[in-house]
């Protein structure tokens, strides 16, 4: 987090006007926000009033924002912004870029402090540090396989050798999928780009879940289709609005999270999983399974691609979230009348996938490190939210959904967007419920992430800004 500095030659009204731009190129702020009112926003960084009116003003000057007669200072939107004249002065690009997913992606995940981050969606890096990693790619790497592996381009669907092995393993969830059903990714985000580029085209209908993962809403209407909203309740989608969708609209597809859904946590129920599988083989549609967080449930966990055995399911998972970030390995198994229409926009995409960490992956799974791995970070987890939970509700915050998984979806009482924005100042990264709509409506509920809020610290300060708040 950039700090206002007093011995800075740069005046404090340029740092604290290089600051709100900087929100808004990382969409921190979006178009229609509103700024602090010049009281809030003195108090928050130590300045008087003139300082704030004079880095409001720049602002509008440049027109980064617009003043409303009694109302106060409001983002403007991006295409009517007027190109910053001193933008090198200011250290300002010449317009931010547009809201998609890369934007969310570095809005959700800027690196705000050296304190463990709320908002984050990963598990923390010590939990993820590993030998068994490194050793399983050195081995790779002194084998044939490297040679091999360097002078081609590799298997169109990915190595037969790990998707021999994730076969073996979905098995043992009673999914069946030969092999040849198995496609490997770039991360199981890659899975669902494919299956959505393959499927969707622009002014088509989808329906997702709401709330739903941040990063796919702005995917989805970067393709230019139509998201229709399903509410997620505990027992998984609801019903009624679904077959109102496919009634009204002949969606082509549904994106659902069965297992630990993000953000709320929840499963799904079996009644609820077969009215869902004979929805979609009535009225023509496919079901896309993310079970990104499977590795962290029950193994009685219910899967809608189980019950359906890939028939009008299409299953997608990967290894980034249990393993590392840049372990970019995910996969989608397929019906078989689609696997090859995947495969072509794979190609089209990518043209091979990350071979050596395949064989690597492929090594891990079949020594069993990753099962042990995972057995570990699970009780890390269990602990984490334990201590997490109990923090969040001596501080008043509710939890709207049973705490289970990586995240919790709370109720703090004010604003999160409003108050996402103060917390950063002090270093900390929240991820406000508006994140997880596809309009991103503004509301009390947060997601947090339970390895990244076990500190009194951090929930004492959220509940000083709160306090503020009311």
């Amino acid at each position: 987090m950039t700090i206002l500095s007093r011995e800075s030659t740069q005046p404090l009204s340029e740092q604290l006007a290089q600051r709100f731009v900087a929100r808004m190129r990382d969409q921190l702020l979006l178009s229609g926000a509103r700024l602090p009112s010049v009281r809030q926003c003195a108090q928050t960084h130590g300045v008087s009033a003139s300082t704030v009116v004079a880095a409001y003003d720049w602002l509008v000057a440049q027109g980064w924002v617009e003043a409303r007669p009694n109302r106060g200072f409001f983002v403007r939107d991006r295409v009517q912004r007027l190109p910053p004249s001193n933008a090198a002065r200011l250290g300002a690009e010449a317009s931010p870029p547009p809201v998609n997913a890369a934007s969310l992606i570095r809005g959700m995940f800027h690196n705000a402090s050296a304190e463990p981050q709320p908002g984050m969606g990963v598990l923390p890096p010590d939990w993820l540090d590993a030998d068994f990693l490194p050793a399983a790619l050195r081995k790779v790497v002194a084998s044939p396989a490297l040679r091999e592996a360097s002078l081609r381009y590799g298997e169109p669907q990915g190595d037969s050798g790990l998707r021999e092995v994730l076969s073996a393993n979905l098995a043992s969830l009673g999914l069946h999928a030969a092999p040849g059903q198995l496609i490997t990714t770039v991360g199981a985000t890659h899975a669902l780009d494919i299956i959505s580029r393959t499927l969707l085209r622009p002014g088509d209908c989808v329906m997702v879940e709401e709330p739903g993962w941040a990063i796919e809403f702005a995917r989805l209407q970067n393709l230019g289709v139509r998201i229709l909203p399903v509410p997620r309740l505990e027992s998984g989608p609801d019903l009624e609005v679904v077959e109102r969708y496919v009634q009204l609209h002949a969606p082509k597809m549904m994106v659902s999270v069965s297992v630990l859904h993000n953000p709320t946590g929840y499963g799904l129920s079996l009644p609820c999983a077969h009215q869902l599988v004979n929805l979609a083989h009535r009225y023509n549609f496919y079901m896309v399974e993310d079970d990104t967080y499977g590795h962290m449930a029950p193994a009685h966990a219910v899967r809608l691609s189980v019950l359906d055995g890939l028939q009008k399911t299409i299953y997608v998972s990967g290894y980034a979230k249990i393993l590392a970030p840049s372990w970019r390995v995910g996969y989608l198994a397929a019906p078989a009348d689609l696997k090859e229409a995947f495969l072509d926009t794979k190609l089209l995409s990518t043209l091979t996938t990350p071979v050596l960490f395949e064989k690597a992956l492929a090594l891990c799974l079949e020594q069993g490190s990753i099962w042990r791995h995972t057995e570990r970070l699970s009780q890390l987890l269990d602990a984490a939210r334990g201590r997490s939970v109990k923090l969040a509700l001596a501080y008043g915050c509710r939890f709207v959904a049973p705490p289970q998984g990586l995240f919790g979806w709370v109720d703090v009482g004010v604003d999160t967007d409003a108050l996402a924005l103060r917390m950063h100042d002090i270093g900390y990264l929240l991820a406000p419920g508006s994140l997880f709509h596809a309009d991103r409506r503004p509301g009390s509920f947060m997601r947090i992430n339970f390895a990244c809020t076990q500190e009194d610290k951090f929930w004492r300060a959220l509940a000083s800004l709160r306090a503020e708040m009311l």
